[in-house]
């Protein structure tokens, strides 16, 4: 409308005035090569991003929220200016995590902001990162556990995923899936995954705590996942 875009965003519809610089002249002009590496550097993280969430797959679409990609790029972000070996506008996340300080970065995420497994579980949790086994201090689920009204039950679920971010490739196996009652009394999980992987690159421990509400012997997932967690533990 004359001068004006109109769009719909996150927070609603929201507009904005026509214009800018040609994409030709972006792509061209030696005045805009600064804006070009961005470009680059942006994709390129942008890309790690969809990789770690594709091969996630079938994990991650049971805890995660609205927000999760554009904080996991926030992230990968961080990671990719720890790349010291490669130019301006090249640098990328598989050079940013070959600096230590990356894992610190990367650890610990959470891809449902709403439910992050600090509030949600209340113990102690070790990794074996070479079997990928993750092993839960005993604890008693209603006292050490925030879980959502009317949960009967709760499953834990970890996942070994090796992924290589410079060629894309990846590789994720997982532990079966446990059921556990919501009741009162001291569990000592461990997991395992079925398998470890084997194409090498970045190796990455996740842990999905999922919630359901039985009735007549049916689990029934609450609020389409909203009190879902899924963490990453651990990089090695």
């Amino acid at each position: 409308m004359e001068d004006l875009t109109f769009y719909k965003g996150s927070e609603g519809y929201l507009v904005r005035t026509k214009g800018g610089v040609s994409k030709n002249r972006i792509m061209n002009d030696p005045a805009f090569a600064r804006t070009r590496e961005n470009g680059n550097e942006f994709g390129s993280i942008a890309s790690s991003g969809k990789l770690l969430r594709n091969a996630l797959g079938p994990m991650i679409f049971k805890a995660k929220d609205s927000k999760m990609t554009s904080r996991l790029v926030k992230v990968m972000g961080q990671i990719k200016n720890l790349d010291s070996v490669s130019a301006r506008g090249l640098r990328n996340v598989a050079e940013g995590l070959t600096n230590p300080t990356a894992t610190t970065l990367l650890e610990g995420f959470d891809f449902n902001a709403r439910a992050t497994l600090g509030s949600v579980l209340n113990s102690i949790i070790t990794v074996d990162t070479g079997t990928g086994a993750v092993s839960i201090a005993g604890y008693n689920p209603l006292e050490q556990m925030r879980s959502p009204d009317g949960a009967t039950h709760f499953s834990l679920q970890v996942g070994f995923l090796q992924v290589d971010f410079a060629t894309g490739a990846y590789e994720l196996t997982q532990s079966t899936e446990t059921v556990y009652p919501l009741t009162n009394g001291i569990i000592s999980p461990v997991l395992t995954p079925t398998s470890t992987p084997t194409i090498g690159g970045t190796n990455m421990h996740f842990i999905l705590i999922e919630f359901f509400q039985e009735v007549n012997g049916t689990q029934y997932m609450l609020n389409n996942g909203a009190f879902n967690v899924l963490n990453l533990l651990k990089i090695s």
